[in-house]
């Protein structure tokens, strides 16, 4: 008898990957046979689901909050073979850099969100991002939100500060792997050769590594036990260039520094400076390799579209207007509402977002602080058109 088991990975509402496994030592007779499926619970977009109960393959839940409940490190399964990268020496721990207020600033205060405040598709394709080690492409309107997914990862599973990656037209590849300053190490060998013939002052030499500074790109790559969080921002806006030329990063998971490379035959090691503000990393031949993945969220406003190569390496998500119910859990969350007052502001903003075809969830933010700022009288005919002015549609072509 042959026993077959199957399981389902469900994104969004499509089922994939239901693959049928036989023991050994079948007859090979064809015969009908039962066949036993388990099925993840529904967790389709607007699917009834207990904010507390969360499928038992999620890792991150798109709550907003910390989790103290598990630890990545016990619950992040072992990346596929095809996924597995081999990182040079790992520190003894990881330490995550504090943030210094950045998501706080971003997110607003920790706040335990209601299940209709968590997207649900949205959540499952971070777990699959998660679990695969694979970039996540998230296209949406300017403003709708996601930049922020990224800031919501590192704070619950406690990944630390957030390296943000602007994009602009002028971004290379080796902007963001790190920056060489030649100009500084000649000065500094022309100033080391005169203290040395005129036996005056130290004879050592200054380091290669005082004059490399890796950028966020390369920071997020080093070799670590547990991911760093990775912003790639607007990837629309850079040249053609730019996503063909991450493709061997996304797929070898290193990339080699040149000066520190030539360099290696004087000194194996060398300390360099990273993205994050006071911290350095010593680099092996010249060569950064990760261990861990790093959780890589890129955004793009739909500008443009990627070469189909580059798409085949990511996972793509589309992401949607904020409902009633999430604007006001993200008002709370900054506490500029506290008392829940202002509750007709958000359904306006509602509907006259849906009426121009979108508007940043900041601009709300911005009327809701000016309102309990003392700035919103009901019988003021001043207000309506301040609101008027702050919701004013950004694109242009609209109507």
């Amino acid at each position: 008898m042959v026993v077959y088991s199957r399981t389902w990975w469900c994104y969004g509402t499509t089922r994939i990957g239901c693959f049928p496994s036989a023991k050994p030592g079948s007859s090979g007779t064809s015969k009908e046979v039962p066949i036993r499926v388990t099925e993840l619970p529904d967790t389709r977009i607007g699917a009834s689901q207990h904010p507390d109960s969360p499928p038992d393959w999620w890792i991150y839940r798109g709550t907003g909050r910390p989790l103290h409940d598990i630890r990545l490190a016990d619950r992040l399964p072992d990346p596929p073979p095809w996924r597995t990268f081999r990182g040079a020496t790992l520190p003894e721990r990881d330490v995550f850099p504090p943030d210094d207020g950045e998501i706080e600033r971003k997110l607003g205060t920790e706040l335990s969100y209601s299940a209709r405040n968590v997207d649900e598709h949205e959540v499952e394709m971070v777990n699959a991002a998660l679990y695969l080690r694979r970039p996540l492409l998230v296209t949406g309107r300017p403003g709708s939100g996601k930049s922020s997914l990224a800031y919501r990862i590192s704070r619950e599973l406690g990944l630390g500060r957030v390296l943000r990656w602007p994009i602009t037209s002028q971004t290379t590849l080796k902007s963001g792997l790190y920056d060489y300053d030649a100009i500084g190490r000649v000065q500094a060998a022309a100033a080391w050769k005169e203290l040395a013939a005129s036996g005056a002052g130290t004879t050592a030499e200054v380091p290669i590594g005082e004059f490399v500074r890796l950028g966020e790109l390369g920071t997020a790559f080093l070799p670590r036990r547990l991911p760093r969080v990775l912003l790639i921002d607007e990837l629309d806006k850079s040249e053609s260039d730019l996503p063909h030329d991450l493709l061997g990063l996304f797929e070898d998971g290193e990339f080699a520094v040149p000066e520190l490379a030539r360099d290696a035959r004087r000194s194996v090691r060398a300390e360099v400076f990273t993205a994050d503000p006071g911290y350095t990393a010593e680099i092996e031949h010249g060569r950064v390799r990760c261990a861990a993945f790093p959780v890589v969220v890129i955004t793009s406003n739909g500008e443009r579209e990627f070469p189909p190569a580059f798409l085949r390496r990511c996972l793509r998500l589309e992401t949607r207007d904020p409902d009633a119910g999430q604007l006001a859990a993200m008002v709370a969350a900054h506490a500029i509402d506290p008392d829940g007052s202002r509750a007709a502001l958000i359904e306006d903003f509602v509907t006259r977002s849906a009426g121009v075809g979108g508007l940043p969830a900041d601009k709300l933010l911005d009327a809701i602080f000016l309102a309990t700022s003392g700035a919103y009288r009901p019988e003021d005919d001043a207000w309506p058109r301040l609101v008027d002015s702050l919701w004013r549609q950004l694109n242009p072509q609209g109507p």
